[in-house]
């Protein structure tokens, strides 16, 4: 398994379609695609236009189990770059939303 950065960008119109789209992504992940893709965790970001956009780290088989994966949940997923190295200076700040 390798890591991915995934870039949704003006995916969303609100964080309740967010939320929809990642119970699908969850559930399609552990159901139909144990073991070749696990969702670690997304970064959530306001768009210029106004929509809701997405950093997503992923651990991945490899591009074709992203892209599969994106199609199965009805979701963009042909912006992703393998991660080659994670530098940490501290852990990311409790928010509101945790």
């Amino acid at each position: 398994m390798n890591l991915f950065v995934i870039r949704r960008p003006s995916a969303w119109a609100s964080l309740q379609e967010l939320e929809a789209a990642g119970a699908k992504s969850a559930k399609v992940a552990k159901e139909q695609m144990s073991g070749t893709v696990s969702w670690i965790r997304s970064y959530v970001v306001h768009e210029p236009d106004g929509r809701i956009g997405t950093f997503c780290i992923y651990e991945a088989k490899d591009g074709d189990a992203i892209r599969d994966h994106a199609k199965r949940v009805g979701m963009p997923g042909e912006e992703f770059y393998p991660i080659l190295d994670t530098v940490i200076l501290r852990n990311d700040p409790m928010t509101a939303a945790a």
